[in-house]
């Protein structure tokens, strides 16, 4: 999709190069980043497919690092190359990538959620959909050797871990009534094409079926019973999350004092807002009481958030933050599944065949919710969150190749923008309303504990004996203690707080990516005004930092030192 505006030195066409051989590799991923032309494959999963992509991973960091940018902008996109696949490549050599499973984000979750994205416009839509739902079992066959080989090599994923992935495929596959195939299958149009595809849909199912018991039965008794990845793991699993170098000591402490000045905040308003009472419960369960902030049904939720992140388009255009007209649609959705989960998901890079998406996960047999708590997700997922930050990046072929606009995401960059997005939200005036910013600094105070959790347990810390709540001093953090210190720092439902522990267990480094990644965008942010003084405009901030694209954090604060 190379046009003439598109940058095209040395670099980029080795980035060019890259992202083409990669979405032919990974078609799933082609699919999520919105390349067409794969959608009727699935990637090989196996050993020699997981070589395949480690050796283009190779190939291309030894080319770009012989090649000389030709411009200062080239210089950040080479910058920018090296460190992701240079990270890609220590992952894959740790054999991470390969024997890492968990319910959130592996092979097996990919390959599920990416039927979310096909286009079912038309006959040829669910051909496609048929042909790649077929591909299934071949895929996970794959798969399952290379989980395999790896076991044979010692590494296999807690048992925690495996055990959840194994009931997650049961939710997919009919076990609590849900079936997600079959469900998908009931979208095909009423004509020859349905039959083909619920024999697909069937196909797809059984694969899953057996793979997940395959899991349960051969996987699991090799499993380790340790949940802590241990330093070494954790310490690549950080920098390729937040694509920075941070003291992990050091974070783990500012975790502790970031949850205790939030909780302070929180703690005022709740006396402002329930008569002199502190309690963050008391208030929360006050707010989710009040008939004004609630809404009924699913469909309601939807229309609720998508009129919230219409409008913060229209706002924020032309005062804060240049929208162009063609990406200021967002679409909001409810899940065709109910782990709870809300996420996003990029428009196709045509910016026409698929939107920017808003996606809720809504839990089975939820249908009342609280408005008070979610106002601040909508700007998180939609603007200026995600959506302005990743339709924006692929709007701007003039400055960042193609690899740059459709092929690059870093957590601690784009999690971290989301998150400072929320607080810039409140210094823009958004969150004026007491409940709306407790809500805020609800999600706030979440990702700070997930912070002292993640580290604590992966890397067996020590509960500092000075911590600010006086809690459990001196002892060494485990999964019970994670969640007895989520449980008393967030007001979620047990079962949600339950499959978040699973989550950080089960994917090191990820959840401070959040917070941490807030953190260094204000350092950034804070660093450009102490070298720009009364020259610094914080529009323009934003403008040159979104157009560097996704970039690890420390390339980001090297680039905007530049400019």
């Amino acid at each position: 999709m190379t046009d003439a505006t598109t940058p095209n030195g040395p670099i980029d066409q080795i980035s060019e190069r890259f992202l083409e051989a990669y979405a032919a590799l990974d078609p799933t991923e082609s699919t999520f980043m919105g390349i067409q032309g794969h959608d009727h494959e699935l990637p090989d999963y196996s050993p020699a497919g997981f070589e395949a992509l480690i050796e283009l991973h190779r190939q291309t960091v030894a080319e770009a690092s012989a090649v000389q940018a030709t411009s200062p902008r080239e210089e950040v996109a080479r910058d920018a190359l090296l460190e992701r696949l240079g990270l890609e490549v220590e992952s894959y050599e740790a054999g991470v990538q390969q024997h890492q499973l968990n319910a959130i984000s592996c092979v097996a979750v990919d390959i599920r959620q990416v039927f979310d994205l096909m286009p079912t416009a038309t006959q040829d839509d669910w051909e496609t959909i048929a042909i790649r739902l077929n591909l299934v079992g071949t895929t996970l066959d794959g798969f399952r050797d290379t989980l395999t080989e790896q076991a044979a090599a010692g590494r296999v994923s807690a048992r925690r871990q495996v055990e959840v992935l194994a009931e997650r495929i049961a939710s997919w596959t009919g076990a609590d009534g849900d079936d997600f195939f079959a469900g998908l299958a009931a979208q095909a149009p009423d004509t020859a094409i349905k039959t083909t595809v619920e024999a697909a849909a069937a196909s797809a199912r059984k694969a899953y079926d057996q793979f997940g018991q395959w899991l349960t039965t051969d996987l699991l008794p090799q499993a380790p019973s340790r949940d802590a990845c241990g330093r070494e793991v954790y310490e690549l699993a950080s920098r390729k999350f937040l694509g920075a170098a941070v003291d992990l000591e050091e974070t783990y402490a500012w975790g502790w004092q970031e949850l205790a000045r939030i909780e302070g905040e929180m703690q005022s308003i709740a006396a402002s807002l329930n008569g002199g009472d502190r309690s963050i419960e008391a208030v929360a369960e006050l707010l989710d009481n009040d008939p004004a902030r609630k809404i009924h049904g699913k469909e309601a939720l939807r229309d609720w958030m998508q009129q919230l992140a219409d409008a913060a388009v229209e706002e924020l255009a032309g005062t804060h933050f240049d929208i162009p007209d063609s990406i200021k649609r967002i679409e909001c959705m409810i899940a065709p599944t109910t782990d709870g989960s809300i996420y996003y998901t990029p428009p196709s890079e045509d910016l026409t065949t698929r939107p920017g998406r808003m996606w809720w996960a809504v839990p089975a047999g939820l249908e009342d919710f609280t408005t008070w708590r979610e106002i601040t997700t909508v700007y998180h997922e939609g603007v200026p969150g995600h959506h302005l930050q990743v339709a924006q990046t692929m709007l701007r072929t003039d400055l960042l190749n193609r690899w740059q606009r459709v092929g690059c995401w870093v957590s601690g960059h784009g999690e971290g923008w989301a998150l400072y997005s929320e607080r810039l939200m409140e210094e823009l005036g958004y969150l004026e309303e007491p409940g709306a910013r407790l809500g805020m600094l609800d999600a706030q105070g979440f990702r700070a504990a997930r912070v002292v959790v993640d580290i604590g347990m992966h890397l067996q810390l020590a509960v500092p004996r000075d911590n600010p709540f006086g809690w459990r001093p001196g002892e060494t953090w485990n999964a019970e203690l994670g969640f007895e210190f989520l449980r008393a720092h967030s007001r979620m439902e047990t079962e949600f707080l339950r499959a978040e522990l699973n989550r950080y267990l089960g994917w090191p480094g990820q959840a401070p990516s959040y917070k941490v990644g807030e953190r260094i965008w204000l350092q950034a942010r804070e660093e450009a005004k102490q070298r720009q003084g009364s020259a610094f405009d914080l529009r323009t901030f934003h403008s040159d930092a979104l157009n560097l694209g996704s970039i690890g954090l420390d390339p980001l604060r090297r680039a905007l030192a530049k400019l």
